[in-house]
């Protein structure tokens, strides 16, 4: 998604329609995922006057972290959230864990062993 920014801060005239979407993917995928990210293309900020917007959602559960991509539609005061292909789900384009969530795994991980190994390959940890 070239042109995209990534923010932590979901805006007002996005909230509504960001709680659809993370109730959506939480209905497919059977899980408690919290929004920690969102990559929102730069078109994402004129959603109130139009009729749809595509955003990429950085969301974790526990110590899963994916990235959905998908396209959000107003339908009257409520909202269709369909899921969009990405070019390669194994490698999410600017995911990157959130602060902190890292950070606290890690501390209950050395809790219980001596060390923790952590590999961080092609963009995945």
């Amino acid at each position: 998604m070239a042109g995209s920014t990534i923010v932590e801060v979901v805006p007002p005239e996005l909230e509504d329609a960001v709680e659809a979407a993370i109730a959506f993917i939480n209905e497919k995928r059977d899980g408690k995922f919290q929004l920690t990210g969102l990559v929102a293309a730069p078109e994402s900020s004129g959603f109130p006057q139009r009729d749809s917007v595509e955003l990429g959602l950085v969301l974790c559960d526990g110590d899963l972290c994916i990235r959905e991509q998908v396209c959000i539609r107003r339908d009257g005061e409520n909202y269709e959230v369909s899921e969009i292909e990405t070019a390669d789900p194994q490698i999410p384009p600017h995911l990157d864990p959130p602060a902190g969530i890292r950070s606290n795994w890690l501390d209950d991980q050395l809790q219980k062993y001596s060390f923790v190994l952590l590999l961080y390959y092609r963009g995945l940890w």
